[in-house]
């Protein structure tokens, strides 16, 4: 019998690298959503990309950096620390770099569940 619960301890090390670069620990998933959490190293700069059917809402857990967003004629660049959430709507290009002396770390839900790297498409990013 399959189990109508999911659990899953995070990974010590990085299951797989995101399209944009950053070291991906997958988490618990859903038949709606699926959890990751997100690793990028001190002075390292993710590759700029978008989504193509899913959103995502990101929370910082350590860190310091920045969030480059852009959709529709609207753009914005959020400093990042523990405690800030953001969101990224599908089709927003987006960006993000890790500025201080530790890791930056995230956890983000997806939503529909990552459906695998084809999801993500390169585009031309602000750093």
């Amino acid at each position: 019998m399959t189990s109508l619960f999911a659990s899953k301890q995070l990974p010590k090390d990085y299951d797989v690298l995101a399209p944009d670069g950053s070291e991906v620990r997958l988490l618990a998933a859903a038949q709606r959503g699926s959890m990751a959490h997100f690793k990028l190293n001190p002075g390292e700069v993710s590759k700029p990309v978008a989504h193509r059917t899913v959103e995502e809402v990101w929370y910082i857990l350590g860190g310091q950096g920045r969030m480059w967003r852009k959709l529709a004629g609207q753009e914005e660049v959020t400093q990042l620390r523990p405690g800030i959430s953001l969101t990224i709507p599908v089709g927003t290009a987006f960006q993000f770099s890790c500025d201080g002396t530790s890791p930056l770390e995230a956890v983000a839900v997806t939503m529909p569940p990552w459906p695998g790297p084809h999801e993500a498409y390169e585009v031309k990013g602000k750093w």
